[in-house]
This record gives structure tokens, C-alpha cells and sequence, in this order.
């Protein structure tokens, strides 16, 4: 796109991040339509901060372009709000630091980079999100996801102060009225910059939304070519699922980078910043969501569990399985088309790959057919033996859908040993990552490159009720 070939701006990470207070911000819009304005709400102690946006993209390898930079603005240290109510929400009720005009910004992921005087720095994620999908790949920012692991005040939907053992003060609603932890964007810069890099390199005609856009917008998703779910997407709401599963029966490709995808059912609820800004999720305590027993459809939980259950897989193909592991990614069907020009055979393995939450096909009555398992990965995690699959199935409207599996794949595209995946894994999933976007933004895959149904080959025990893990070995 022309866009990637305007020039790059290389230096627009986080440098110095100081202690947790030194600079922190958060926008009261999670996307805006371009042109529109959003407001930045900063607590510096230095007396002054500036502000700079990117455009997330590929720019020649620097990643970035520095679309709007701010001159030194005032700025305060903002309090440190407590968790309130019943539901132990942290919200920050700051007052404003300035307004931001997208004008002339383009469509797409962007990074707002807050300096302090001191030198501190943060990141800030915003959308300009797409005014229409029709004939475009899209993008999904995750941003109910990235939600739910802010520990930001100290309650995330996980754990309280306490750490990982405090269940008992996890948050049951977080709040988009408050900053990101550690950087100020973590679960993007993992999880979805590196797609949105190599998307933009092979020049596809891409769109970007968020799952709060998805939730909103009836029709979002109208003409599509494809919908493209990155590394971590955990928490939809029953609005999100029914539109994705509509585009896909129209034939609209959907693909699942991450692993466990739609895990969580969630609610959106407002704040005083704005519709859509607090993610609601009772987990095993949904017997005290106040929707429970009169809009059961509505109870946040997880997807497989009631009392309104709809497991995952019947979208995804693939269903959640654990974590933690680290096992090998193992092909299987080296002929199938995501593997053109990787020149993998059968048994070809990628150390490390699989991690740290897998998915596996499982056969069971919610399982779309025909799906053909390509890649079909032993493992073994908290003590029990499995696998994790890399999936793809063909739906009768056309649309092609492909999960790898695995919740290490997107970070292995950066080619950077994380987790001890070797630097030479990032080509075999740059070039399938690549074959998956370019075909499914040409249309309906399934009618070119239909399912070869394989479930009795790679799980010939599936839907038995007495089968377990431990009878494949």
C-alpha cells in the first residue's frame, strides 16, 4: 500500500519506563473514525510531558511512521485510584491533559508515545478504525483482551493485589478509564504488531477495527474478504461472536492466530468516559452476575460452561485445552497450501512453537466438518498428555477458517529466540502466515482449496466418551 512507502520512523518504542508512576496515560476513545478527536488523560510528576502518535505498518522494516507530535504540554501526577464496588473496578477519574485530532491520520493501529520531562516514557494504543470492510482483510485489535490482564491499580479479571493467589480480589468489571501496565501496550506489541507489520509489507487491502467496534456496529463486517482474530483474543461478547460467525456464513474467511480464542464471554457496560468501556466478566462466580436468570445468554463466563453454553470450537474448530507448555510444533499434512514453499515434510517439527496455551481438535458434535488437522503436536502439560492442532475447515458458504493452535505463533514471527524458539522458526510462519493472508484475501477459500476431512486419522478416538489423553500413547 502507498502508505508503507512514505518514509519510517525506526524510533518509537518505549526506552526508559522509569518507575510505575513516572508517566502514565490513557485515551478516553479505544478507536475513533478518522478525522475524529480523542482526549488524552496523563499523570506525570515532572511538570511537563509531550506526546507523539504512530502508525503501526511495516515502513521498510521500521515499523512505524510519526504521523503527530505535540509540543511540551502541562501536566500533574494524577491519584492512584482504589478498586470500588462490588465488582472492585479501578477506574482513573482524572481530568483532561489534551485533546488529539486524527485528522489526516490514516486507517490503522497507532501508538501514542507520552515523554515525560524526565525522560520516562509510556504507550498509549489507539484505533482509526476502518469506515468499511467490504473487499479487505481485517484486523481485529483485541482490546476487551488486553482489558482483562491490566493489572493497572491492581486488580485485573485475574487476580487482586495479592498477585496470581488472590482470586478473591480480582476485579468481576475492568474499566478502560485507566492506563495499560508495564508499557502502556503489552499484549499489542506480542500479539498483534507483528501481523499488522508483515499484512502491511505484502501490500493486502486491510481494514482495522476493535472487538468494542465489533460489538457495536451491526453490518461491520458487510463484504469482508477475511477477518483475522492475532495472537490473543480471548474475551467476546455473544454481539462479537454472532457477527463473525454471520460473516463467515457468508463467506468471509476467518482465521485464529492466537489459541484460546472466544474463551470468555463478556458484557460491555458504560462508564462516565463513554458506551462500551467496562468489560464485564463474572467467570465461576456467574451465579452473582446480575444477568443470571434473565438474560442467560448474557452471562459472562466462559463460552463452554451455563448456563447458555456454546463451546468455541463450533467457530473456531478447534477447543482451549490448558496451559502451561512448551512442545514442539509437528506437520503432518506438508501438502497442504498453508505450507506451500516451507519446504516441510511430515514430522517436520519447530521446537518450542506450541506454547503457552494450546487448542486441539476434539471431534465432538460441536466440531465443523469437514476440518483437516495439518499440524498435530504432542505435548505434555500438568502432567497430561495431548496435542495441539493446527486446524482448517471449510464452511458451506465458501469461507475458509484457520486456527494454528498455538498462542506462540504471531510471537514467533519476530524471529527474536523468545521463549527458545529458534530465529529461523520466524521463516516457516512468516511464509504460512503469508499464504493464509494472501489467499484468504482473494475470497472465499473453501471454494478453492476445499477441507480434506482427516479428524479420523489424527484422532481416531474423538467422540468415544471413554477415550482420554493418556489411551493415544
Amino acid at each position: 500500500m502507498a502508505e508503507n512507502h512514505r518514509p519510517g520512523y525506526a524510533d518509537w518504542a518505549v526506552g526508559n519506563r522509569g518507575g510505575d508512576r513516572a508517566v502514565e496515560g490513557y485515551a478516553d476513545r479505544v478507536s475513533v473514525a478518522p478525522g475524529e478527536s480523542f482526549v488524552l488523560f496523563v499523570s506525570a510528576p515532572t511538570g511537563w510531558f509531550r506526546a507523539e502518535a504512530f502508525r503501526m505498518g511495516w515502513y521498510g522494516g521500521a515499523l512505524a511512521r510519526r504521523v503527530w507530535s505535540s509540543g511540551r504540554l502541562p501536566v500533574r501526577e494524577q491519584p492512584m485510584p482504589g478498586a470500588r464496588g462490588t465488582t472492585r473496578t479501578v477506574a482513573a477519574a482524572w481530568g483532561p491533559s489534551t485533546r488529539v485530532s486524527t485528522r489526516g491520520w490514516p486507517e490503522g493501529a497507532y501508538l501514542i508515545r507520552l515523554t515525560a520531562a524526565s525522560g520516562e516514557q509510556r504507550h498509549v494504543p489507539v484505533t482509526v478504525r476502518s469506515r468499511t470492510t467490504a473487499g479487505r482483510v481485517v484486523l481485529v485489535n483485541a482490546v476487551a483482551t488486553w482489558q482483562a490482564y491490566n493489572t493497572w491499580g491492581g486488580h485485573s479479571l485475574y487476580h487482586g493485589p495479592g498477585g496470581k493467589g488472590d482470586d478473591a480480589g480480582r476485579s468481576l468489571a475492568v474499566s478502560c478509564d485507566r492506563p495499560y501496565d508495564r508499557d502502556g501496550a503489552p499484549l499489542f506489541l506480542t500479539y498483534e504488531q507483528p501481523v499488522i507489520a508483515l499484512a502491511e509489507r505484502i501490500g493486502l487491502p486491510l481494514a482495522y477495527v476493535t472487538s468494542m467496534d465489533l460489538d457495536r456496529e451491526f453490518g461491520l463486517l458487510d463484504g469482508a474478504r477475511a477477518v483475522i482474530s492475532l495472537g490473543h483474543d480471548e474475551y467476546w461478547t455473544p454481539a462479537m461472536r454472532e457477527r463473525i460467525t454471520a460473516a463467515r456464513d457468508a463467506g468471509t474467511n476467518i482465521a485464529f492466530l492466537g489459541a484460546n480464542a472466544c474463551f470468555r464471554r463478556i458484557r460491555l457496560e458504560s462508564t462516565a468516559r463513554g458506551d462500551r468501556r467496562l468489560v464485564v466478566c463474572y467467570k465461576s462466580d456467574w451465579t452473582h452476575d446480575p444477568a443470571y436468570g434473565k438474560d442467560d445468554a448474557a452471562v459472562t463466563t466462559d463460552w463452554r460452561e451455563p448456563p447458555h453454553a456454546r463451546p468455541e470450537n463450533s467457530l473456531t474448530g478447534t477447543l482451549y485445552e490448558s496451559n502451561p507448555t512448551s512442545a514442539d510444533y509437528t506437520v503432518t499434512e506438508p501438502g497442504h497450501w498453508l505450507f506451500s514453499g516451507t519446504g516441510v515434510t511430515r514430522g517436520s517439527r519447530f521446537p518450542h512453537l506450541v506454547g503457552t496455551e494450546y487448542d486441539r481438535v476434539t471431534g465432538d458434535p460441536s466440531t465443523p466438518r469437514p476440518i483437516e488437522v495439518i499440524a498435530h503436536s504432542p505435548l505434555v502439560c500438568r502432567g497430561v498428555r495431548s496435542f495441539s492442532d493446527s486446524a482448517y475447515y471449510t464452511a458451506p458458504g465458501g469461507a475458509g477458517v484457520f486456527a494454528t493452535g498455538t498462542m506462540r505463533w504471531v510471537e514467533s514471527l519476530n524471529g527474536d529466540g523468545a521463549h527458545g524458539i529458534a530465529p529461523a522458526t520466524a521463516g516457516f510462519t512468516r511464509r504460512v502466515t503469508e499464504n493464509l493472508l494472501r489467499v484468504f484475501a482473494a475470497g472465499p477459500a473453501g471454494r478453492r482449496h476445499p477441507a480434506r476431512d482427516n479428524l479420523a486419522e489424527h484422532h481416531p478416538y474423538a467422540g468415544d466418551p471413554v477415550w482420554t489423553h493418556q489411551q493415544l500413547w
